[in-house]
């Protein structure tokens, strides 16, 4: 679709929040040549931000843009390429940019991990941002970019060397250091309350397919548990002497990556199956750990929103972190994640996706992958694939962010193993 020519190139709406303080820094040290502007509610606070990113923002543009006055976000959108927004939770206050990017033809990034909210997105707004040429790209930070893109990284080597499609995948986090925002713990509460109140909601929280591009059309595996715990050697031999237990971020990045599946006409195969695990090392406690974690993990999807109904009110908000709030920069510079990805193709070749990026994920490596993704979306615009409507990260711009995550301090690496 041709491009239409915008005032800018990326304007970044929650700037003033915390997770969109730390995109703003990001885009200032990165963005180049860029065209970028400042959005949220309040001139003066983004004024504040502006002038601590220092000169390279000094004529960045500031949007006064609020998501109770619609108006606001559809003018913001019609002057840019490519919106960014923080502000979260998405299930309260997302639709309405979704809903003026795809009017627009604007593209779109964010870094919520809320699958009720993209399948909202999905159903009201995909084939309008299909139709206007517009790309929705959700879930652009640690959820899920490298889930997705170590995924699609696999497909590539394996299509690359004309071994066949991918068969059981398999994402284990080894290591993880980092801390939590009030902004993750009140998207998180809300989607709990929303599952516990609303039944179809609750549906689409448990469904591993609520993403679905097709629903009818998915293969039909047998069980496709969220949080299962293993012996490491079931997963790959090359993890003999660990355990694994679910990871806690699989019931939504599981769903991303079967979407990317589905829009890109089911290229990694009809059989591919995916999940998530991660570590818990080779200690005689480590069964233990394992069952307990997955068990924790599994009661929390389950029956997390009717425990919080128990809570008085006025009790989580004394003692959760406030939204605006996150880790320290001494522990958001100290955080890290390490993941590897193992895949089996069809024609029974192995392979494993190494993935790492140093910065706590959440929050410090969340900025760079969702400053990247806007700046692909931008500057890239001839090396995109063809899809629009309501997207994942490697449907939108696989290749993209293979090219640049590297450049970005992400390391990701595939090996053949036989």
């Amino acid at each position: 679709m041709p491009d239409t020519p915008r005032e800018l190139d990326i304007i970044l709406y929650g700037a003033t929040g915390f997770a969109g303080k730390l995109t703003a820094q990001y885009l200032a040290r990165a963005g180049g040549d860029a065209r970028i502007g400042l959005a949220g509610r309040s001139e003066e606070r983004l004024r504040r931000v502006r002038a601590e990113l220092g000169s390279v923002a000094h004529d960045w543009p500031l949007v006064v843009a609020d998501a109770d006055q619609p108006e606001t976000l559809a003018a913001m959108a019609q002057r840019t390429r490519v919106v960014i927004t923080t502000v979260g939770p998405y299930t309260r206050y997302g639709l309405p940019m979704v809903a003026a990017c795809a009017e627009a033809g604007t593209d779109y990034v964010d870094l919520t991990g809320e699958a009720m909210f993209m399948r909202q997105s999905i159903d009201l707004y995909h084939k309008q941002a299909a139709d206007n040429g517009a790309r929705i790209v959700h879930a652009c930070g640690f959820d899920s970019i490298p889930s997705d893109i170590s995924v699609y990284a696999l497909y590539r080597a394996a299509r690359d060397d004309g071994t066949g499609e991918l068969l059981d995948t398999h994402l284990v986090v080894r290591g993880f250091s980092g801390g939590a925002s009030g902004g993750t713990l009140a998207s998180m509460i809300e989607v709990l309350q929303t599952a516990a109140d609303d039944p179809e909601a609750r549906r689409q929280l448990l469904d591993p397919h609520t993403l679905s591009s097709d629903r009818a059309a998915e293969p039909q595996l047998g069980p496709e548990p969220d949080l299962s715990w293993h012996r490491g050697r079931d997963i790959a031999p090359e993890l003999n002497g660990i355990w694994t237990a679910g990871f806690a971020m699989a019931p939504v990045n599981t769903r991303v990556v079967r979407r990317s599946n589905g829009l890109q006409d089911w290229a990694y195969g009809r059989r591919f199956r995916y999940a998530e695990h991660m570590s818990v090392g080779s200690s005689a406690a480590a069964p233990v750990l394992s069952g307990l974690a997955t068990g924790m993990g599994k009661m929390t999807v389950g029956f997390g929103g009717q425990l919080l109904k128990l809570v008085p009110a006025g009790i989580l908000e004394s003692v959760l972190p406030k939204p605006g709030t996150g880790p320290s920069r001494s522990r958001r510079e100290n955080g890290y994640y390490r993941l590897e990805t193992y895949t089996t193709t069809s024609t029974g070749a192995r392979y494993r996706a190494d993935m790492a990026q140093q910065g706590d994920p959440g929050y410090q490596a969340t900025s760079v992958l969702l400053g990247e993704s806007a700046l692909g979306l931008a500057l890239d615009r001839d090396k995109l694939s063809d899809h629009y409507g309501v997207l994942t990260p490697a449907a939108a711009m696989g290749d993209v962010l293979l090219s640049r995550l590297p450049a970005a301090g992400v390391t990701l690496e595939v090996s053949r193993l036989r």
